[in-house]
C-alpha cells in the first residue's frame, strides 16, 4: 500500500470522510488486515462446492479452538479471512438469518440472499464516524435451487461470484494457481486434489493434517459435509 503522505493524515483517522483522490483509508486498512490471515480458498466443482483453509497451530493450543471453516445452514458454509473476532460475530449473524429465513418461508436461504445480508451489514460500517469496517473477508460457498455459489465478500461490503478464489496471506499466488488450472468440468476428487495442492504451496506449517479443514457441499444432497482427519489424511 502506498505510504499516506502528511496532507492525507485527517483522512486517515476517519472512516466517514474520502481523501481528495477518492480513498477510504480505515478500508484499505482492513483489507491489509485480511492479507496476514491463513489462507482460506473455495472452488466450485461440476457437483458441488469446496471450502478450506489452514488453522494457526501452536503449542499447548487446541486445535479445534480456532474455528475458520463455519457452517452457516444445512447447505451452506463459510471461511474466513483475517480477525476472526470479526468473523465469529458476522457468522453468528449470519446463521441467524438463514434460521428466520426457514421459519419464516419454509425453505431453505438463497446463497445470493445471504451474502447480500453479509455485505450489506459489512458496507454499514464504512459510513459512520466512530466505526471501523470489519478487518475480515468471507468467502461463502453452499448450493441452493439455482445450483452451486462461491461468493466473496470483502471489508468494504463489496461481492463477487468466482469460480475459484482464495484470500488471505497466500491468495496472490492461490489465486494464480487457480488461473492455470481450474476447470469447469473437475469432479471432486480433483478438485479436492488441486485444493490441497495449492494450500500446501502457499502455507508452510510443520502439521498440515492437524491444521487444514475442508468441508464439501454436494448438489445431490446439498449438505454441509466436514471432513474428518482421517479422510484429509488420505488425501495428503
Amino acid at each position: 500500500m502506498p505510504a499516506v503522505l502528511p496532507q492525507y493524515m485527517g483522512y486517515d483517522r476517519t472512516i466517514a470522510v474520502f481523501s481528495p483522490d477518492g480513498r477510504l483509508f480505515q478500508v484499505e486498512y482492513a483489507k491489509e488486515a485480511v492479507k496476514k490471515g491463513t489462507t482460506s480458498v473455495g472452488l466450485v466443482f461440476k457437483n458441488g462446492i469446496i471450502l478450506g483453509t489452514i488453522r494457526q497451530i501452536m503449542k499447548l493450543i487446541v486445535p479445534n479452538a480456532i474455528e475458520k471453516l463455519f457452517k452457516v445452514d444445512e447447505h451452506i458454509g463459510t471461511v474466513a479471512a483475517g480477525l476472526l473476532a470479526d468473523a465469529r460475530i458476522l457468522v453468528n449473524q449470519l446463521m441467524v438469518k438463514a434460521q428466520i429465513n426457514r421459519i419464516t418461508y419454509e425453505e431453505p436461504i438463497g446463497i445470493w440472499s445471504l451474502a447480500k445480508t453479509l455485505g450489506d451489514r459489512m458496507q454499514l460500517s464504512t459510513l459512520y464516524a466512530g466505526l471501523r469496517p470489519f478487518g475480515v473477508s468471507f468467502l461463502i460457498g453452499g448450493v441452493d435451487s439455482t445450483g452451486p455459489h462461491l461468493i466473496e465478500a470483502d471489508p468494504s461490503g463489496m461481492l463477487y461470484e468466482w469460480k475459484a478464489y482464495a484470500i488471505g496471506k497466500g491468495g496472490t499466488i492461490a489465486n494464480k494457481m487457480f488461473r492455470d488450472k481450474h476447470r469447469d468440468n473437475l469432479d471432486e476428487k480433483g478438485a479436492l486434489k488441486l485444493m490441497i495442492s495449492i494450500i500446501k504451496k502457499t502455507e508452510k506449517t510443520p502439521n498440515l493434517l492437524k491444521a487444514l479443514e475442508i468441508a464439501v457441499i454436494r448438489e445431490e444432497d446439498k449438505k454441509f459435509h466436514k471432513l474428518t482427519e482421517g479422510q484429509i489424511k488420505k488425501l495428503l
